[in-house]
């Protein structure tokens, strides 16, 4: 099986991709994330998984799309906030994997405590029947703590918010800053 792993953020890739590695399931990785924001946190995640990707020998494909507009214009609720941000990531990651011979894909997002993680396990098999690929679903949830322990150890950049304006905006009212 040849597998595509979106990834979403440098410490959120660490476990899963360590676990995929340990058991030999070829892979490789794939950026696309434009509810990054703002610019500069977009562009540090970014680096973060390039540095990572290349301490570990992971090839990883870049799709440098940035939607503030988007973000910015919202207006639903954070349920719908989280769908939409879902679904335009893994959409795009189910129509690479079909466009590049990729026989299935994954998300980093299925680490994080912190993620609908139901709501992307449906997203995803949504999205793998629409391109005709498959959505290899692992709960990588228990290593989560292990896997940002080892980011922090490699100096990898870790945020404080999920990476939407909305929940950025959120974060500075939560610090102060």
């Amino acid at each position: 099986m040849k597998l595509l792993l979106h990834m979403c953020c440098a410490p959120c890739s660490v476990y899963p991709a360590r676990v995929l590695q340990e058991e030999g399931v070829s892979f490789e990785g794939f950026f696309y994330n434009p509810n990054i924001h703002p610019r500069d946190e977009f562009i540090k995640r970014r680096e973060n998984v390039e540095k990572f990707s290349l301490q570990k020998g992971i090839r990883v494909s870049y799709t440098d799309d940035f939607k503030q507009d988007v973000w910015e214009n919202f207006k639903g609720s954070g349920d719908e906030r989280c769908r939409m941000c879902y679904s335009l990531r893994l959409d795009r990651a189910a129509a690479f994997s079909k466009e590049h011979g990729f026989d299935a894909f994954t998300t980093t997002l299925l680490v994080s405590p912190y993620q609908k993680h139901d709501l992307i396990k449906e997203l995803g098999g949504k999205f793998a029947e629409r391109y005709g690929v498959g959505f290899y679903y692992r709960d990588f949830r228990p290593g989560f703590r292990q896997g940002q322990q080892e980011a922090k150890e490699m100096g990898l950049y870790r945020q404080r918010f999920c990476g939407c304006i909305l929940s950025y905006n959120e974060s500075k009212q939560r610090t102060g800053k």
